[in-house]
């Protein structure tokens, strides 16, 4: 083909024809003239094919020329199996030489002519070509070429078989787009464009996006179609013909629009920017538009007067509508007009969507201003009594090719009765027909449509249902066309600018390639009516077009399931319906094309069916608040944990109708609203609503009542704010003075927007007129006031602003002099502000000095007094400067008042000190809280403040170093209701600092959190442990052996929920429970063990508990390997023996010995379960022995007593145990070692049963001697002297007396002073006695012992005792005995009688006397057992002591009674009385030898022996 333009397109005006031949000319005229005929012969030849059956064919280059397809469009044909059955689509690879087929409708006659006709106009385009081409060819060869292709075409009888009317259709086209203009006033102007499109799309002209129509000016415009081209003349062009001009073509495949831009200049007046420079233009908006209520259906206009000066003729301002913040575009909804002074809006179909605050902005070069009024919009009238409201703001999402998702706004209005559901309708573009979408009615406020053609335009509606009837439909959505997204990307974008060539290209055929596997498939939206699935293409697909198959099954099992069986889709996007709700779903899905069908994808995770959006909460409390005579400003505590927020509806009843009214038909996200059209003077309750795509929530608590009038301020729901106080001059210069000031005491109850300054100067005293300083709002306190002049006095005065108003302005502040500071020190800090107060502390801040002096500020110091004390209390609260404007003081006593100041240094000095704060109470104020550092699950570090004292306009501000945050880089503030809280991004080093939160329009709630490096490390550890975190364990896994040699393996966690899983595994293999392993998990405890009966030989190896509970994790290993395992499974065994043994009587604790501090030995033990047919038998080496033969069942314990042992006791002592369920026996080696061991130990006894050692003089010489309880033959002592062991010789003997150990030093010398001991040996340390001859103190000297003796020698006077005592005394039992004794001695000697080396006192039992001097006499007067031992009498007077010593033993009764009761026993003693005899005998270890014995029975029947 020719790059030439087409001859066609060349008849637009805006293309030049200069260049063109005479010969093209005359080609041109001749197709103008003969055209129409010759396509009314086309149109009635092609009407005859197709009347009589008859089908064209084309060639490939014909059928690309002649189609109406665009070249990119693929036909689709059906996939055939072997079967012949449908399998799916096949797209076929694009070609120039492709056959292209379309199916034409037998039914639509017109449609079938109207493509024959189409063709043959598109027949004669394309013989034009030829003849552009060609330059010397005349209109013969012309009609000739075109007969020629037209019989070409008729070879293929197969076209119209199987042409497809869909293929033939495709969305509009712009060949050639409108061009912008420039022109001159009172010219014409013509915009051309060219489109392509079937079927023949509909071409609609705007301005300003609000349609042409030329009958509304009759002659200002032209509009032309033909075949294609279509024009827009504009007639004498005027200053409001400057505009942006938008062409749309439209059919059932498609819109598409392209804009130009028309521009038109004065030739007289032409203002620029230069022109108006120096003008400044007042706006004026006067007769403004008020709150308006509207119904649905009806049309409404608001328009406002605008006074705009200097007027200029041809200067026109901007003028712009808003609603709800958002710009208005002119369209078939809202129509704007403005007339040089009057604004006007029309809204020419109310719809509950124009519900808003709207605005009217007037913008000049200067500035701009505003008008805004709210509309209302009522719902119309039901056409069935009780039917909802109809539902609004209907928009379409996510469209594809075949997919789209509607959602809506539930209306205010229910009819009385809930809302059962929606039923969503479609109707294509193009046509009138609303189909319904949905069989049942559907809940959830969002539906996936499916099912559309691609490439056509769909519009939807919506309509609410309850159980009295149907809504009427909403507002019809947007258009939204069916197709891929990117395609539908490329149609809204620019294309590139027309080159004049059209390149013909041919594809080489491609074999067919099997897609891959779809990739990232997921559940993008779950209820329980559908389940939307998305995903996307695979990267392996070819050339070819493809489509998709859905498949699902039932969580748990493999049986996978086609959803779309007989027709794949094209989008990746599908809808599932008909899933049974509260059932688990997986997912994948498959690619298809003409090769086959793909792998599938991988399948999603478990999905429950059901509703995952919940309905939001209840709001919170409901605050009404006056406002004017016919409006209440209502605030409410916004729903806690809302998802998907839609908005709230506010509702209003009159009190005592009990029927509520909906303020509001559009959902307010503000959790604040202004109703109006309330009745003055009455008295109303308000309740409030949530919703979201799920629904609406149940009403909130109805508010208090509230009477209907105007509040204080002028119908603001606050008022002005109260004059700032406490002017001060921050710095001077020549021309100017910055100043500051204090906040109003009372800001009106909502925040101050800004503060205005005046200013006036003072002249010998009298003041001038005020004078504006600054005419925009300042936000700080403190402002430079210019243009003054220098050397003059001033006087200022402030006012503040808030949405009130404008307060009344201050006092005039104090005369100050323009003079410029020279002054070395910085001048005086000012903002001063105190937070934080406790009782004992507070913060203070405070801003720099605006004069900084002859160098930089270097620190600051605060200042504090008592409020009522004298100025010279002031005294300084920091030694060193402080270098932060801020300073947190802790010397506050409770309940105090203080007032505080700061001075700012610098090299020169301190400078003045600043205005003092207000007096500040130290009170920490009830309810006061303080900021909480949280870490939560995910380990995300927060900062959080609660406060319960909010107002509708408290705010929550956080900073860091007292700084405001307004930079979420790595602080996120999120607020709640009455809490807020600070979030660390990403915690680093950078975030060290104080953190504080205030709450604003609140008295002072605030609270501050250091952040320091120490904490910041401890936090983030913390924050780790939360992250990844780890199941505590109060112990780790441990083993242990219970009855019967079980093994019980065991831990216990600290904290695990009833949600926590527990794996069990020995070398890495997962163990379950059964026969062998017995698990146990006691949730209540946390405590985790595994029983196993028995420990075989394979069981050696590591064993490990793993625990879950949600994503925290831990375990714990035991190792039982070697020589460990091996203890344990001996250990085992043997418990399971001692469970068998413990079956029958057995021993509790074995055989063991005992020895008493009395020397004597007990064998014992304690044994269990036995009863009374138990029997218990003592053996000594084999041989038994009788022992204590009553067994005590209460306490189990068997003695054998040992009286006086000796070696003859020595050998293998053993019980036996039994009755009929078994025996057990314990033994007890007394040999050898044994006996040993036992004789140490009574030899330790013994030892330390001795006395001190002692002195005693005899007429012999010295005795050394020692008591013991008990002596034993076998007791082994050394005597020592002066740590050598003594050699005995005839000189010095030891030995013993009964119980008395002793040594005798006959004729004592010097030589036997000296320290002296004695040892005892019991095998181990061993136990020395010591006594001292020598030295100072208690010690006896060798000299004084020698003095003794010589006394003794030579005084004859001293005491003694003369003798008449015995030895040894041996006495019967229940005897009397009765000892006498000589004593002598001058003076007479005190007499002293001992026992076991302790005093004897007197009673009845001991009778000790004394007479004349001379005789002692000793009486027991009934002797029995305890008796026996060691007596001493000691006599001493100034010349000496003496003593003599007796042992007292008695004669054995043995007393026992016969076990069998022989009241005629004869006295003849027979032989088995005197074989029990010996047996008795035999249990008091007493053996019989020859000699007399007397036996005789007593009155009781008890054998008596004497021996």
């Amino acid at each position: 083909m020719s790059g030439s333009i087409p001859f066609y397109q060349k008849q637009h005006r805006h293309y030049d024809r200069c260049y063109r031949s005479k010969e093209v000319e005359s080609a041109v005229s001749q197709y103008q003239s003969s055209s129409s005929s010759y396509a009314t012969r086309s149109r009635a030849s092609a009407s005859l094919s197709a009347s009589r059956g008859l089908s064209a064919s084309y060639s490939g280059l014909e059928e690309s020329r002649l189609s109406p397809i665009p070249k990119r469009a693929k036909p689709t044909y059906l996939a055939m199996d072997k079967e012949n059955q449908i399998i799916g689509y096949v797209v076929p690879i694009f070609r120039g030489s492709q056959e292209y087929a379309s199916g034409l409708s037998d039914t639509e006659e017109a449609r079938m002519k109207e493509s024959a006709g189409y063709m043959a106009r598109r027949n004669l385009f394309t013989s034009g070509l030829e003849m552009e081409r060609t330059e010397q060819t005349s209109r013969k060869v012309s009609v000739r070429q075109s007969a020629e292709h037209i019989s070409l075409s008729k070879r293929n009888e197969e076209y119209h078989k199987c042409m497809n009317e869909d293929s033939l259709m495709h969305a509009p086209e712009f060949v050639i787009k409108p061009r912008s203009h420039t022109v001159w006033e009172k010219q014409c102007v013509r915009l051309h464009c060219t489109v392509s499109g079937w079927p023949d799309p509909r071409v609609v002209w705007y301005k300003n996006n609000v349609t042409i129509d030329p009958m509304a000016r009759p002659g200002k415009y032209k509009l032309q179609s033909s075949y294609n081209m279509h024009s827009l003349e504009i007639d004498r062009c005027d200053f409001d013909d400057t505009a942006q001009y938008r062409v749309s073509a439209m059919n059932s495949r498609g819109e598409l629009s392209t804009f130009a831009s028309v521009v038109v200049k004065s030739m007289f007046i032409k203002y620029s920017s230069q022109s108006l420079y120096g003008i400044t233009f007042e706006t004026h908006i006067v007769d403004g538009f008020g709150v308006s209520f509207g119904r649905e259906g009806e049309t409404m206009s608001l328009g406002a007067m605008v006074i705009i000066s200097p007027n200029l003729a041809r200067y026109q301002p901007e003028v712009q509508w808003y609603r709800d913040d958002v710009l208005l575009q002119p369209s078939k909804w809202c129509q704007m007009h403005w007339s040089g002074d009057k604004a006007t809006l029309t809204l020419t179909h109310l719809n509950k969507e124009d519900e808003g605050l709207y605005t009217l902005r007037i913008t000049t070069k200067t500035k701009y201003e505003t008008y805004s009024a709210y509309v209302f919009v009522r719902d119309a009238d039901a056409e069935v009594e009780g039917a909802p409201g109809a539902p609004l703001d209907v928009t379409c999402q996510d469209a594809s090719k075949d997919y789209v998702i509607v959602t809506w706004k539930q209306p205010a209005v229910d009819g009385g009765n809930s809302i059962l559901g929606y039923f969503v309708d479609r109707c294509e573009v193009g046509t009138t027909h609303w189909s319904q979408c949905n069989d049942t009615p559907i809940k959830f406020a969002r539906f996936p449509v499916t099912g559309l053609v691609e490439g056509r335009s769909y519009t939807f509606r919506v309509r609410a249902v309850n159980k009295s009837g149907m809504s009427r439909p909403s507002r019809t959505s947007e258009v939204v066309a069916a197709m891929d997204p990117a395609d539908r990307t490329r149609m809204r974008g620019s294309s590139a600018p027309w080159t004049g060539q059209i390149i013909v290209t041919e594809e080489e055929p491609a074999e067919g390639v099997v897609p891959g596997r779809p990739k990232e498939l997921e559940v993008t939206e779950a209820t329980k009516n559908y389940v939307v699935l998305s995903w996307k293409a695979p990267g392996e697909r070819g050339h070819e077009g493809i489509m998709y198959y859905v498949e699902k099954c039932v969580s748990g099992t493999d049986s996978w399931q086609r959803v779309n069986t007989e027709i794949p889709v094209k989008s990746p996007r599908y809808a599932l319906f008909d899933l049974a709700e509260g059932k688990a779903y997986r997912f994948r899905v498959r690619c298809c094309n003409s090769a086959g069908v793909g792998e599938p994808s991988e399948a999603t995770e478990a999905t429950t069916v059901g509703d995952k959006l919940d309905i939001p909460s209840a709001p919170g409390r409901v605050v009404p608040t006056r406002n004017t005579d016919t409006s209440v400003v209502v605030s409410w505590e916004a729903s806690r944990n809302a998802k998907e927020l839609v908005g709230y509806y506010i509702e209003a009843s009159i009190v005592g109708s009990n029927t509520f009214e909906p303020c509001n038909n559009k959902p307010v996200k503000a959790t604040r609203f202004v109703c109006h059209g309330l009745v003055t003077g009455e008295s109303y309750v308000f309740r409030v609503k949530a919703l979201n795509a799920a629904g609406l929530s149940e009403c909130s608590q109805e508010s208090e009542a509230i009477k209907v009038k105007a509040a204080i301020g002028g119908g603001i729901p606050h008022a002005s704010p109260t004059p700032p106080y406490g002017i001060s001059v921050l710095e001077c210069v020549r021309d100017s003075m910055v100043l500051a000031w204090k906040q109003p005491t009372f800001i009106g109850g909502a925040d101050i927007t800004g503060y205005f300054v005046d200013y006036r100067e003072v002249i010998n005293g009298v003041p001038g007129k005020w004078h504006e300083a600054n005419v925009k709002a300042v936000s700080d306190r403190a402002y430079r006031v210019s243009d003054l002049k220098e050397n003059r006095k001033y006087q200022f005065q402030v006012r503040a602003a808030n949405m009130a108003g404008v307060g009344i302005p201050s006092l005039p502040s104090e005369t100050f002099i323009c003079e410029e500071w020279t002054i070395a020190v910085p001048g005086p800090p000012h903002d001063l502000q105190v937070t934080e107060v406790r009782a004992n502390t507070l913060v203070l801040l405070f801003k720099p000095p605006v004069y900084q002096g002859r160098d930089p500020v270097n620190g600051f110091y605060v200042d504090i007094k008592e409020a009522d004390a004298e100025e010279e209390a002031w005294r300084g609260v920091n030694e060193k400067a402080i270098s932060t404007n801020y300073m947190k003081i802790k010397i506050l006593k409770e309940g105090v008042t203080y007032v505080f100041r700061v001075r700012a240094q610098n090299k020169a000095g301190v400078g003045k000190a600043s205005e003092p704060t207000e007096p500040v109470l130290a009170e920490t104020k009830p309810g006061t809280t303080e900021i909480v550092v949280d870490i939560d699950d995910d380990g995300v570090i927060s900062m959080n403040f609660a406060c319960s004292n909010l107002t509708p306009d408290s705010k929550f501000v956080w900073s860091k170093n007292y700084k405001e945050i307004t930079d979420e880089t790595r602080i996120t503030v999120a607020t709640s209701g009455e809490k807020s809280k600070a979030i660390f991004n990403m915690p680093a080093e950078d975030d060290i600092g104080i953190y504080s939160c205030a709450v604003t329009h609140t008295n002072g709630e605030s609270s501050s959190y250091t952040l320091s490096a120490e904490e910041l490390k401890k936090l983030l550890e913390i924050s780790h442990d939360h992250k990844f975190p780890i199941i505590p364990l109060k112990t780790e896994l441990a083993v242990e052996l219970q009855e019967k040699g079980r093994i019980r393996f065991w831990l216990q966690a600290e904290k695990i929920s009833a949600n926590g899983k527990i794996e069990y595994v020995f070398n890495d293999n997962t163990l379950s429970q059964g026969e062998k392993y017995k698990m146990n998990f006691n949730k209540d405890t946390g405590v985790i063990e595994m029983i196993m009966e028995s420990l075989l030989q394979e069981d050696e190896g590591t064993f490990t508990f793993q625990l879950q509970d949600g994503k925290a994790t831990n375990q714990s290993s035991l190792v039982l390997i070697g020589e460990v395992f091996k203890g344990l499974q001996k250990e085992s065994e043997f418990m399971c023996k001692e469970w068998h043994r413990k079956q029958g009587p057995h021993f509790v604790e074995y055989l063991s010995y005992e020895v008493t501090p009395e020397c004597c030995v007990f064998l014992k033990c304690k044994v269990g379960n036995i009863k009374k047919e138990t029997v218990a038998l003592w053996y000594k080496d084999g041989r038994e022995v009788k022992g204590d033969g009553n067994l005590t069942f209460t306490e189990g314990v068997l003695n054998l007593e040992i009286a006086q042992i000796s070696k003859k006791d020595a050998g293998v002592y053993e019980i036996v145990m039994k009755d009929d369920r078994g025996k057990d026996t314990s033994t007890l080696n007394l040999t050898e070692q044994g006996f040993r061991d036992l004789m140490n130990e009574m030899f330790s006894h013994i030892a330390n049963s001795s006395t001190a050692l002692k002195i005693q003089s005899t007429e012999e010489g010295i005795r050394l001697y020692s008591f013991v309880s008990y002596y034993n033959e076998a007791l082994q002592v050394t005597w020592h002297h002066k740590d050598s062991a003594i050699a005995f010789t005839d000189r010095i003997k030891s030995g013993v007396v009964g119980e008395q150990l002793w040594l005798q030093i006959t004729e004592p010398t010097e030589k036997d002073k000296g320290k002296y001991a004695i040892e005892f040996h019991d095998g181990k340390g061993g136990l020395k006695r010591t006594v001292e001859l020598a030295g100072q103190g208690e010690t006896t000297s060798a000299s004084q012992i020698l003095s003794g003796l010589i006394l003794v020698l030579l005084f004859s006077d001293r005491a003694r005792v003369a003798g008449g005592l015995p030895d040894v005394v041996t006495i019967q039992e229940l005897k009397a005995l009765n000892l006498t004794c000589n004593i002598s001695g001058d003076p007479v000697p005190e007499v002293v009688w001992l026992k076991n080396e302790r005093e004897i006192v007197s009673d009845d039992h001991y009778i000790m006397k004394f007479e004349s001097g001379k005789y002692a006499s000793f009486t027991i007067t009934t002797v029995n057992t305890t008796d026996s031992g060691k007596y001493s009498i000691l006599v001493k007077n100034k010349y000496g002591t003496e003593s003599a010593d007796f042992t007292i033993s008695f004669e054995k009764v043995y007393r026992f009674t016969l076990s069998m009761k022989c009241p005629k026993v004869q006295r003849e003693i027979r032989e088995e009385l005197f074989q029990h005899f010996l047996s008795e005998l035999q249990k008091k270890n007493l053996y019989y030898t020859n000699g007399p014995i007397v036996l005789y029975l007593d009155t009781t029947m008890s054998l008596v022996i004497h021996s």
